[in-house]
């Protein structure tokens, strides 16, 4: 079993998680067009076998393409929106603008990064940290976790 989160964009960031909450990968992918996002979602989703939750953040037609690919698979796919996930992982100190919820969700990123024992980045993209967090959402969502590790607290 693993957990796929994605913050979408043509400039799209992933991070995968095991069945413990723990972050397994992350990684920020630019795409570039809509025509290979969408053979890209389809490899990177084939290439997870034990795939079982597809968490989208964000709408449109990028979220289409991923979920459809999702529903293909038999996956449980949610989409939600930033607002869904900062509510639970950021306080609301920490959302009082864009930039300030980015640079708040980049910090708890690196610190699941360093809890899961997920290789430290050389440098980590707004995109990839947000996936991170989508993710973490997600592990809390399905019960993979059942509470915040006091590691991860704000």
């Amino acid at each position: 079993m693993s957990l796929l989160a994605v913050d979408l964009g043509l400039r799209t960031g992933l991070a995968l998680y095991n069945p413990q909450g723990r972050l397994v990968w992350y990684r920020s992918h630019n795409f570039g067009s809509q025509a290979r996002l969408k053979r890209g979602a389809h490899g990177i989703l084939k290439d997870i076998p034990e795939l079982d939750i597809l968490v989208l953040e964000g709408g449109g037609t990028l979220a289409d393409l991923w979920a459809n690919e999702g529903v293909k698979r038999g996956l449980d796919v949610h989409t939600i929106t930033a607002e869904i996930w900062r509510k639970r992982l950021l306080l609301p100190r920490q959302q009082t603008s864009g930039a300030k919820a980015k640079r708040h969700a980049d910090q708890r990123a690196r610190k699941i990064i360093q809890w899961s024992n997920a290789p430290r980045p050389t440098s980590l993209r707004h995109d990839a940290a947000e996936a991170i967090l989508i993710g973490l959402w997600g592990v809390l969502n399905a019960g993979w976790l059942t509470e915040l590790p006091a590691e991860l607290k704000a």
